[in-house]
């Protein structure tokens, strides 16, 4: 799989300086990490299950997650894990069929033991679970059980813990849940793939719920507990993890509305209208916080909606005066140090200061692609959204 990859060769290239790269469910985790990009997530009740993994991995979408929380009701538990089961086997006999990166998001830790079990030969297309209200208390039965279904599977299985807990979000409490969330984290850090925040239970213990105009930074107290996760748990001295950005809640804009511009080419002026439709059907809040979850040390997002996941996508595309700035900063020549101006002329690149930065920028441009000189976010979005 590749981002980008479902449009056409000729397409990519005019887009693309440095086209995405090429992986794999097996690919190392640092690669799959930075491309996990949108995760889209799904209920585990949906009839056609299988036939929506495979229809949103020819739209663009490279991870998903197949919810057992809070996405169905208590009562439904039971048979959704049974659908769940009857879909990945459906799945699994699809040799033809490319798959996303596929995740299961359990309530309990005796679940993943357990679906591993029923899974059988199906477990092949599985790359992990995603473990809900992550403390250190909760979160390492949940890490025991993973490395237990592991070993009985032979198959290799990563943790995406999520922080949600009433104790991260309140003052008294943070520092304390922080470091133990550390604690288990790191001591099962080959396992952890990412950390991803659910914001909307830090909303939900205040009663609060954001706006379409606004994002998760608007709101005071979750900004304060994204600053806090990232200053602890998102360092890049070799300590941090990958932290992905929150769900957006909104979805009214759908790709049928834009495709009166798409139908002739992403690569003239009407791209201009195509600008302005995002922000008039209220994609511009949605815009807007992605951008603000990488100035913030984020990475990826949380989707529950498939038109959410194209825009994150086009916006983790590294652009062209990114790639020469971290290049220039990264050359063997500059070990010592110093300052020098961009190759765009337009700014200061401090050598060790912004290192880490352009670390982190080639690692997103190997996995999202690089865009050409003329190429900006609209181009990407437009080519991307199916005709």
């Amino acid at each position: 799989m590749r981002h980008f990859g479902h449009i056409a060769p000729e397409v990519r290239d005019r887009l693309f300086f440095q086209e995405p790269c090429v992986f794999t469910a097996d690919s190392s985790p640092r690669v799959l990490a930075a491309a996990l990009g949108a995760t889209l997530y799904s209920p585990a009740t949906r009839q056609k299950l299988a036939d929506d993994i495979v229809k949103q991995a020819g739209r663009g979408v490279v991870s998903m997650v197949v919810c057992l929380e809070d996405s169905i009701g208590d009562a439904d538990v039971a048979d959704a894990e049974e659908n769940l089961v009857r879909q990945f086997r459906d799945l699994a006999d699809r040799p033809g069929d490319e798959l996303p990166l596929l995740f299961i998001r359990v309530r309990a830790p005796e679940q993943i033991p357990d679906l591993v079990q029923r899974l059988g030969g199906a477990v092949r297309l599985l790359s992990g679970f995603v473990l809900p209200k992550f403390t250190e208390e909760r979160g390492i039965p949940f890490l025991e059980a993973l490395t237990e279904a592991e070993g009985a599977s032979a198959r290799r299985l990563f943790a995406m813990p999520v922080l949600e807990s009433p104790e991260l979000l309140y003052r008294e409490s943070r520092a304390e849940t922080l470091a133990g969330i550390f604690r288990a984290v790191d001591k099962y850090r080959d396992r952890v793939l990412a950390l991803r925040l659910g914001v909307t239970d830090f909303c939900s213990a205040y009663g609060l719920r954001r706006a379409p105009d606004m994002t998760a930074y608007d709101v005071q107290i979750v900004a304060s507990v994204i600053a806090d996760v990232v200053n602890v748990l998102g360092r890049a001295d070799g300590t941090g993890f990958t932290v992905t950005g929150p769900v957006w809640e909104y979805f009214r804009v759908q790709e049928r509305m834009f495709k009166p511009q798409l139908r002739r080419s992403p690569f003239t002026p009407e791209a201009e209208d195509l600008r302005a439709a995002l922000i008039e059907h209220d994609m511009d809040g949605l815009l807007r916080e992605i951008s603000l979850d990488r100035a913030n040390g984020l990475q990826g997002k949380t989707c529950i909606h498939p038109s959410h996941v194209l825009p994150v996508h086009a916006l983790s595309v590294v652009s062209h005066e990114e790639f020469s700035d971290a290049q220039d900063i990264l050359r063997p020549e500059r070990g010592g140090g110093g300052v020098l101006r961009s190759a765009y002329t337009n700014k200061m690149n401090e050598v060790k200061p912004h290192r880490a930065w352009a670390e982190r920028t080639l690692q997103r441009a190997e996995v999202f692609g690089v865009t050409n000189e003329d190429i900006g976010f609209v181009e990407l979005l437009a080519a991307g959204i199916p005709g």
